[in-house]
């Protein structure tokens, strides 16, 4: 006979070998991420003064990777995971260092600069899809919604300190200085990461790296409720993807304020979000993660809408820690609802897919708000949150109500 599971905590979760590692590792690379956000669009402005140019080289970071995510997701599941995140980790370090070194010879063009941007968003899907489907293969079920929690915080800890960061050192020091403090991020990040094993796990592989990539496509599609997140999802980042700009032109431009302000306006959310995340990782998820979305979705676009009354920073500052407040539950339900409706055999393909449908609309909504900012920020804003409310009821509209857990 077996005694009951000790109860949900989160120290248990650490007492789980190697996930101290795995999380500094994770942590350092988010961070890294976060700075990378607002300093390659602030670094992007100070070069070429072009927010179109800004918009442009946000898609070239995302794109690439999300186009490729089936076969991504297939070598995860074959190859595991640790090696192919410290690849990633090192190819960012790479191709930092390579625009930095350029920019400051006087040899950086914006065609160079969207290429090296887009090479290295070919393998940064190696980093996030390899991490978050890593976690429910380590950690037991009982834990996940605690793990999903350090998960959503470790980008919320990411937001709290990247941005303002970014946007420091680009106002003392400069652009390229910037990037060369994230490549080294990247790398401490990928050494954290060496020596790490995968666990041992069955896949659902025929051996062939484009027929397992297919098949993962197919499954992913198929499957109801990845679907209808991918599908909302991407709707909802198209609005975010057009925050991301405006913001920094709004508080540069139209305020006159500096690039530090940029990255704490960023941060606020970061802060909101840990106390939101936190407090959803100890609530019990399962059967409620379907209003623990859509809610989330309607209030965003709400918020948003309120800079079109008043674009002022006190209005400002305050959308952003409602979006925050508002995103930590929501990464929580939809993490552990994507683990709960996923074979494990599928884990790599599926997620990587689905995270990148869910995140598809963020580098077309920075394209789309590079150039809506050049006709007003008003109009960026109001098509912002068109976008944010469309994909609350397509949530609402697409997601299963009942479907039965992997």
């Amino acid at each position: 006979m077996h005694g009951p599971e000790p109860a949900p905590s989160y120290r248990a979760l650490f007492a789980i070998p190697t996930l101290s590692r795995i999380l500094l590792g994770m942590t350092l690379s988010r961070i890294g991420g976060s700075m990378l956000g607002v300093a390659m669009v602030l670094f992007t402005l100070q070069e070429f003064h072009s927010p179109a140019l800004a918009g442009l080289v946000t898609f070239a970071s995302v794109a690439p990777g999300l186009f490729v995510s089936p076969i991504v997701g297939a070598l995860l599941d074959r190859h595991g995971r640790a090696r192919l995140i410290i690849l990633d980790q090192l190819v960012g370090a790479s191709a930092l260092a390579l625009i930095a070194i350029l920019a400051l010879t006087d040899a950086l063009t914006p065609t160079v600069l969207v290429l090296v941007t887009g090479v290295a968003g070919l393998t940064a899907p190696l980093s996030s899809v390899g991490l978050r489907s890593l976690f429910p293969l380590i950690v037991p079920k009982r834990l996940w919604e605690r793990v999903n929690a350090l998960d959503s915080n470790s980008y919320v800890v990411a937001t709290l300190i990247g941005p303002p960061a970014a946007g420091l050192i680009v106002q003392v020091v400069g652009g390229p200085q910037t990037l060369i403090v994230i490549a080294a991020l990247f790398a401490v990040s990928a050494v954290v990461f060496v020596g790490i094993a995968d666990p041992a796990t069955a896949t659902a592989s025929t051996g062939k790296l484009l027929v397992d990539a297919w098949q993962g496509l197919r499954y992913t599609l198929r499957n109801p409720t990845l679907r209808a997140l991918g599908i909302s999802l991407a709707i909802v980042n198209l609005g975010w993807g057009i925050v991301t700009i405006v913001l920094p032109v709004m508080i540069l431009g139209d305020m006159g304020l500096g690039a530090v302000v940029v990255g704490v306006v960023f941060a606020v959310s970061g802060i909101t979000g840990g106390i939101g995340a936190l407090v959803a990782g100890r609530w019990r998820t399962q059967g409620r993660e379907r209003p623990m979305l859509i809610w989330p979705m309607a209030g965003m676009a709400v918020s948003t809408a309120a800079l079109l009354l008043s674009p002022t920073l006190p209005v400002l500052v305050a959308v952003m820690a409602i979006q925050g407040l508002l995103n930590g539950p929501m990464d929580v339900a939809l993490f552990t609802l994507r683990q709960r409706r996923t074979d494990p055999a599928w884990m790599g393909r599926a997620f990587a897919i689905s995270m990148a449908m869910n995140f598809l609309g963020y580098p077309f909504g920075a394209a789309i708000g590079g150039t809506l900012v050049g006709i007003g920020t008003g109009l960026a804003i109001a098509v912002a949150v068109a976008f944010t409310a469309l994909g609350a009821f397509l949530a609402w509209a697409l997601l299963p109500r009942n479907a039965p857990s992997s």
